[in-house]
Formats: C-alpha cells, sequence, structure tokens
C-alpha cells in the first residue's frame, strides 16, 4: 500500500473510526484521499503530517469529531481541505495553515469551530473557495479576506460577524461567482457592485439576507443571476435595478425590507426570472401587466405589500406558476376563473386579507395540485364550490410541493422550500405557518359564504386544516368527516349550521383543534379519545348542544343519572337489610358449632342438622352471606375436632 497514491471510498455506508493504519505512514505516497458523505466517527490524529504527499483531504459529511490537529497545517503540498458537516470542534489558529502555501479550497463549513486569526495576519495562500459557514469568526469582520484576490465563492454566513461592511469588501476579485454573508448582524450601506465586474465575467451569486444592512438598493453587474437581500433595512424603490438589462437574472429576494414605491416595467425584461420575492415592503400602486411576460415564473410573491386593483389577466400566461402570494395587500375585483383553469401546477394560492368579491370560481377545483387555498377574510359571497372534493392533491399522500435544486453561482442554494411560508387564522388571530409543504390547507373563513358544506369536502382524507369560520353557513356538517383522518385543525365557529355533530367526527384521530362555537348545533357532543381532550370554548354558543364538556347534560342522561341513583341507593338499602340479620345468624351458627365441640355426639349432630336447615330457609337473595357465614364456621368446627383428636392422641 505504500506506493498507493489515491483512495477514493466517498458515497458509502462506512462507520466506525478512519483505521489507524491510514494514519501510520503506511500509505506514505497518498495524494487524494476521498472518505466523505459515510458515517465514519472518532478524530483526526495528529500523526496525519505522516501523509506528507497529501494534496487533497476530504472528510466531509461524516460524524467526525474532535479538534482539527495542527499538524495538519504541516501538510505543505495539501491543496484542497474539506472537512464541512462534521462535528470538529476547537479553534482554528495561524498554526493550521503554518506550511499551507498551495491551498485553494478550504472547506470547513457546519462544525462547531472557532476561527481565531489575529486582524493583521496574511495568509501563505490565496484560495479560490473559502467555505466557512456557521464556524465562529465574529464580533469584527475578517480581515484577513482583502488578502484573497482570486477567490470564486465566498461563505461566511452565520459566523457570528456584527461588524460594518468595511470599504474595502467592494473591491470584490473579478474572478468571484457567488459570496454567502446571510444570517449575520452587518450593518452599514452595501456599495455598488456593478463597477468590480467585466460584462464578460461568469455568472454572479449574491446572498446578503439576514443582516442589518441599510440605505438604497446597490446596482449589479448584468451577469447577476441570483439576488438575495431578504430580511435587511433597505428602503427606497427598485429602480436601481433596471441597469440589469441582461436577461440572466434567476432569482430575486429582496422581502422584509423598507422598500416602497411602484413596480418598474423594466422587471418585464427579466424573462429567465423564476423566483420573484417582493413580500413584506411597502410597494404600491397596481401590479404591473408586464408579469405575464415572466413565462419562466414559478414563485410570485407580493404579500403584505400595499398593492391596489385587480389580478392582471396576463399572469395566466404562467402555466409554470407554483406559488402564487398576493395576500395582505388591497387587491379587488373577482377571483379569475383561469388560476384554476391555466395554472394547473399551482400549489399554493394566498389570496387573503383583500377586497375580493363575487363568487369563488368553480373552476377552483381544477387546481388539482393545490396544497394550500387561503382566499380568506375577503368579501366572497356565494356557495362553496360543490366540486371542492376534486382538489385531489388534499386526497392523495403521494403529492407534495416541488422544491427545486438551484445551481446558480452560489455553491448550493436550494429553493423553493423558502417561499412556503405564510400564516393562519385560529379563532380570529393570525399565526405564522413555516413548512406549509406539510400543512395542507383550505382557508375560507371571514367571508360572506352562504349554503351547506359540500358533502365532498370529507373526501379530502389527507387534509390538515380547515376553516370556514366567519360565515353564513347553514345545514349539517357532513356525516363522512371523519374520513379526514390527518385533519389536526378544524374551525366551523361563527357560522348558522346546525343539527347533531355526526358520530364519524369521533374518528378524527388527529384533531387538536377544534372550535364549533356559536352555531345552532343540538344534541350530544361525540365522545372519544381524542373528542374528549377539548374544553367547552369549542362548543360554547351552541344553545340546545348538550353533554361534556358543556355544563348541560343532555336530557336522556339526567334521567339515567338519576334513575342510577335511585337504584343504587335502593340496593344498599336491601343489601344492608339482608345483611344483619343474615350475620347475626351466622355469627350464632358458628358459635352452636364450637358449642358442639364440648358437647357429646349426638348433640352435635343436632347443631349440624339444625345449621342445614338454616341453609335451606335462607335459599334467597338475602340468606347468601348468613350461609357461607355458617359454612365458614362450620369448617372451623371441623378442623377444631381434628386439631383436637390430633392432640388426644
Amino acid at each position: 500500500m505504500t506506493f498507493l497514491e489515491e483512495l477514493d471510498l466517498s458515497n458509502n455506508q462506512f462507520e466506525g473510526e478512519i483505521p489507524k493504519s491510514f494514519w501510520s505512514g503506511n500509505l506514505s505516497s497518498l495524494r487524494i484521499l476521498n472518505l466523505a458523505k459515510n458515517k465514519l466517527s472518532g478524530t483526526i490524529p495528529t500523526s496525519i503530517e505522516l501523509l506528507s504527499k497529501l494534496e487533497g483531504l476530504y472528510v466531509s459529511k461524516n460524524k467526525l469529531n474532535g479538534t482539527v490537529p495542527k499538524s495538519i497545517g504541516l501538510l505543505s503540498k495539501l491543496e484542497r481541505l474539506s472537512i464541512s458537516l462534521n462535528s470538529f470542534n476547537g479553534v482554528i489558529t495561524e498554526e493550521h495553515f503554518s506550511t499551507l502555501s498551495k491551498l485553494q479550497y478550504l472547506g470547513m463549513s457546519a462544525n462547531h469551530l472557532s476561527i481565531n486569526l489575529s486582524r493583521d495576519w496574511i495568509p501563505p495562500f490565496q484560495l479560490r473557495y473559502i467555505l466557512l459557514g456557521s464556524c465562529k469568526m465574529g464580533p469584527d469582520f475578517p480581515s484577513w479576506l482583502q488578502t484573497q484576490r482570486s477567490y470564486k465563492y465566498l461563505n461566511i454566513s452565520s459566523t457570528g460577524i456584527s461588524d460594518s461592511i468595511p470599504i474595502w469588501f467592494a473591491n470584490l476579485p473579478s474572478t468571484a461567482r457567488g459570496f454567502d454573508l446571510s444570517s449575520n448582524q452587518i450593518s452599514g450601506i452595501l456599495s455598488d457592485f456593478s463597477r468590480n465586474f467585466s460584462s464578460d465575467s461568469y455568472d454572479l451569486g449574491i446572498d446578503i439576507s439576514g443582516n442589518h444592512l441599510e440605505g438604497p438598493l446597490p446596482s449589479f453587474p448584468a451577469n447577476t443571476t441570483h439576488i438575495n437581500l431578504s430580511k435587511n433595512s433597505f428602503n427606497g424603490s427598485i429602480s436601481s435595478l433596471c441597469a440589469m438589462t441582461d436577461v440572466s437574472l434567476e432569482f430575486l429576494d429582496l422581502s422584509r425590507n423598507q422598500l416602497f414605491g411602484e413596480l418598474p416595467d423594466c422587471m418585464m425584461r427579466w424573462s429567465s426570472l423564476r423566483i420573484l420575492n417582493l413580500a413584506n415592503n411597502h410597494f404600491l400602486g397596481k401590479i404591473p401587466r408586464f408579469v405575464g411576460s415572466l413565462s419562466l415564473i414559478e414563485t410570485f410573491d407580493l404579500q403584505n405589500n400595499n398593492l391596489s386593483g385587480k389580478i392582471p389577466s396576463s399572469l395566466r400566461n404562467c402555466s409554470k406558476l407554483q406559488f402564487l402570494g398576493l395576500s395582505n395587500n388591497r387587491l379587488s375585483g373577482i377571483i379569475p376563473s383561469w388560476i384554476g383553469e391555466r395554472l394547473n401546477s399551482l400549489n399554493f394560492l394566498l389570496l387573503k386579507s383583500n377586497h375580493f368579491i363575487g363568487e369563488i370560481p368553480l373552476e377552483t377545483c381544477q387546481s388539482t395540485n393545490i396544497l394550500l387555498l387561503d382566499l380568506s377574510n375577503n368579501n366572497l359571497s356565494g356557495h362553496i364550490p360543490w366540486c371542492i372534493g376534486n382538489l385531489t392533491s388534499l386526497a392523495r399522500k403521494d403529492i407534495a410541493a416541488q422544491h427545486h435544486s438551484f445551481n446558480s453561482s452560489l455553491v448550493s442554494v436550494t429553493y423553493g422550500s423558502y417561499a412556503d411560508k405564510a400564516s393562519i387564522i385560529w379563532k380570529g388571530i393570525e399565526y405564522p405557518c413555516e413548512n406549509l409543504t406539510l400543512q395542507r390547507t383550505i382557508d375560507l373563513s371571514s367571508n360572506k359564504l352562504t349554503g351547506e358544506i359540500p358533502v365532498k369536502i370529507s373526501s379530502l382524507s389527507e387534509i390538515h386544516q380547515l376553516n370556514l369560520s366567519r360565515n353564513h353557513l347553514i345545514g349539517r356538517i357532513p356525516s363522512d368527516i371523519g374520513q379526514m383522518r390527518q385533519l389536526e385543525s378544524l374551525d366551523l365557529s361563527h357560522n348558522k349550521l346546525s343539527g347533531r355533530l355526526p358520530p364519524s367526527m369521533s374518528q378524527l384521530y388527529s384533531l387538536s383543534k377544534l372550535d364549533l362555537s356559536y352555531n345552532n348545533f343540538s344534541g350530544k357532543i361525540p365522545t372519544s379519545t381524542q373528542m374528549d381532550t377539548f374544553n367547552a370554548s369549542a362548543f360554547v354558543g351552541n344553545p340546545t348542544l348538550c353533554g361534556p364538556p358543556l355544563t348541560p347534560t343532555c336530557p336522556g342522561d339526567e334521567k339515567l343519572i338519576d334513575h342510577g341513583l335511585k337504584y343504587n341507593q335502593q340496593d344498599k338499602d336491601e343489601f344492608w337489610k339482608g345483611f344483619k340479620p343474615s350475620m347475626e345468624l351466622g355469627m350464632a351458627f358458628g358459635f352452636l358449632g364450637v358449642l358442639a365441640l364440648k358437647m357429646d355426639h349426638p348433640w352435635k349432630h343436632v347443631c349440624f342438622l339444625l345449621s342445614n336447615y338454616m341453609k335451606a330457609y335462607l335459599s334467597n337473595l338475602k340468606g347468601y352471606l348468613c350461609l357461607i357465614m355458617s359454612a365458614l364456621c362450620l369448617v372451623i368446627t371441623m378442623s377444631a375436632a381434628r386439631l383436637r383428636r390430633k392432640l388426644k392422641f
């Protein structure tokens, strides 16, 4: 094995510690050691320095722990060091890099490491990949980064930096293809990026989300494909983005900022755009008609703004749309029927808290991929579509929202789930809801809907939340509601529903939230292990509803309870009437049995005959105890007689 130069055991299921023979010098010629993506545990020993010819060490995505040995800094030929996604701990210092002048790839992300390097440290290397996400580096911005003039990718996300962004950071190398500074507390004003890149540079991805940056948006080079500036304090308009004349932009997330103004028409040029998230800002005006030209758009999120007007009809051309979020605006008009007819890939339709009027289109039932339908808090009228049971994605286990791997300039960006955020309303209070792919929901609450609950709604066996509260619904709860076995939350409160609660409700084993208050339900509340967990607030406001947990007992139950108490008292009285004389007689005959031991044999026979006579006399129910006690006395008598005979002999 001393002549082995490359050893690749990656992507297996190897467990346990790395064999000591790997580090003992038996592999002295080894240049490449790849053990990535296994289940290896244990530590990297200090004897790793014996692999003096090592150029690439890949142990990422294992279960390795302990400290990273300083002797790794003696591997002078090392070019690629990848130890990400393990459980390494301890402190990384200059000694770990002392002779690594050839190092190009440094991957230490997702460990428990602290990187403690002096402010005036000058690294011996020029890195191409700097991947240090989740390592502790703050609070100061790492000054040694300004010495790196050739890197492609920089990831220092979630590293505890709470410094202002330095001036020199604007002078990014022209080789940069992606950098991620997200989830820190970096403050200051972001400089213009466009002057640092030539037009023939590679595609660029930028993620500085989750910081404290402020001021106007900077301009970006035309070759930028990915921009995520969400969760900051940027303000002003987004007109600076109009300088991006290229069609390469695919991902734009400016949500949760302080941006305002109208949406510019220049956005129509971004024909490659797949993700557009401008939610939680202060945009106003109408949704531009140009959105129809974004034919590749998959996520269109404008929630929580001040937009008005109607949903533009050009949006029907966005046939790839999966997430349409327009909640909490001032939109009006009817809900277009083409949403159900044309947007066949739609998973999430969020239109709550607007001013929509009219009926829910029957064509909504054609949205067979829908997982979350939220039309709550509008002015919708008419009946709930009878065909609502055709939303088959709410009835099948094998359907989920599509998540996509987005191979932009950032190392590995996953999108799809990032937009899966909304909120649910429970008892009039709004709660945030994360990971919508796991919460299949229909919310039609706080409208003016009339008519009955469609019977077919019971066929949505995989739905998790159903909220029809605060409408004018009449009729009964569908008798087969028990088929909705995955239902966790059911709110039918503040309607005009009536009749008995269907017994099948006791089969809703997953139900954890229930509100049937303020209707006209009657009869007894069904009982089950699950139904018995709800308190009275779930049923109040139904005057003729009875049974636990409500205080009023049902009419039939009250009579049964009274009769039960009466019969129980009579039984007790009869029992004690018969028990007292029976006990007295039993004791008396027990005494006769004992007395017989002192008498001659004839008298003994008389006592026993008398006892037998009493057994016959006490053959009714009241005499059972006497009979038992008499028998017990006779047993004692006979046992005592045997004992006396033994003592005589």
